[in-house]
């Protein structure tokens, strides 16, 4: 199991003293969250996505997670969110490629549709048409990522001819990519499609709902002849304040849950704590919550939570690194490894997937024979050739 923070990089007023980190300031503690949750024993840190405010996370997720590949020795560089539906695939494709070397193989995606709708007519898109714009895109991804050469043409981007990308992926290998959707289960079918990973950003749903995405994941991953259903690699996401005593982690908490921008002036903190995944107490409230997110879908891979978030200043941040690290990713990773069953695979890392390869076991997409039928169907003017 790898566990990792996440960060939407927003910045949001303090409502306990007024103050509010400037652009700059949030940039930099972005860095030393990143740094810190290294030193305390996190695998994996994911950035956002985002091309307005009040986020200030990187538009160009490279550009953070190079400076960071260079300043960390052992931490798994990721994307909470790239925006496969209005960033061009050929960037994407060259600049993670790069980013890859850059790294030593220390990086991986999660692909997604943005949850912010003006962000589509600024690059020309047409949220109506964001699924296909996902499907479509991400078939051309796969394609640049794994042909020399590639001949192309889609609904929409220009055509391409002969095209290959530079850098080609480290040792042959592309990032590792999984697919993020809350509440789409045409996300989750091109996730088993291509054998991916799957990323449930449970945070703001109810578990019922959780349940039923991954196991549709599970579902059609086995069905395409991936593996079986246990197998398939699944990601959650998470939310937790803690503090020594549970009645000082709420007390403390409060303010911010209230005055949080995505959620404040909504459900209280007791109703939403008890619907989705945020867990405010003490770390063995945090403990025994995570361990029963398996209860609703089975053994999984990666568990990424959201920490700095929603004003609070970033001496507050590294103290909840440090109880996660000291107290509770201990406890955590002993009883989720005692209870996987030895046939489920861990978290791919570059290794994995060099070794994978070389032993001819790389994924085909769709694995069953008459399976490209599903990308001829999605993509509503045909796949490109």
């Amino acid at each position: 199991m790898q566990f990792g923070v996440f960060t939407i990089g927003d910045i949001t007023q303090d409502p306990t003293d007024g103050t509010t980190p400037t652009e700059n300031e949030r940039i930099r503690n972005t860095i030393a969250i990143a740094r810190h949750a290294e030193e305390v024993g996190f695998e994996v840190f994911a950035t956002g996505q985002h091309h307005n405010p009040p986020f200030v996370a990187p538009a160009s997720p490279p550009v953070l997670l190079s400076y960071l590949a260079a300043q960390t020795e052992k931490l798994q560089l990721s994307t909470a969110t790239t925006l496969i539906t209005t960033t061009d695939p050929v960037r994407i494709a060259e600049d993670y490629s790069y980013l890859q070397h850059l790294a030593g193989g220390r990086l991986d995606l999660t692909m997604g549709r943005g949850n912010t709708g003006p962000v589509y007519p600024w690059f020309g898109k047409d949220i109506r048409q964001g699924i296909p714009l996902a499907v479509e895109n991400y078939h051309l991804l796969y394609r640049l990522w794994n042909e020399d050469a590639v001949d192309w043409r889609g609904q929409f981007r220009t055509p391409l001819q002969g095209f290959t990308v530079t850098p080609q992926p480290l040792d042959g290998v592309a990032p590792f990519v999984w697919h993020g959707s809350i509440r789409s289960p045409e996300i989750a079918e091109q996730a088993a499609y291509y054998g991916d990973g799957f990323f449930h950003n449970n945070i703001f749903w109810n578990f019922e709902h959780v349940k039923q995405m991954v196991s549709l994941y599970r579902q059609r991953y086995e069905y395409y002849g991936h593996g079986q259903r246990h197998q398939a690699f699944v990601a959650l996401g998470g939310q937790a304040y803690m503090a020594r005593n549970s009645q000082d982690a709420v007390r403390e908490f409060r303010p911010y849950f209230d005055n949080a921008p995505v959620y404040g002036h909504g459900p209280s903190l007791e109703d939403f704590s008890r619907m989705t995944p945020l867990t405010v107490g003490s770390p063995q409230q945090v403990i025994e919550r995570t361990l029963t997110f398996r209860d609703w879908v089975g053994d999984y891979q990666r568990q990424m939570f959201l920490i700095d978030h929603a004003g609070l200043p970033l001496k507050k941040v590294l103290e909840q690194l440090d109880l996660f690290g000291s107290e509770v990713l201990p406890v955590l990773r002993r009883e989720f490894a005692a209870l996987k069953p030895d046939d489920v695979p861990e978290a791919p890392t570059h290794e994995w997937l060099v070794e994978r390869r070389r032993r001819g076991e790389q994924p085909v997409p769709g694995g069953r024979e008459g399976s490209q039928a599903w990308i001829d169907e999605q993509e509503s003017e045909g796949r490109g050739e």
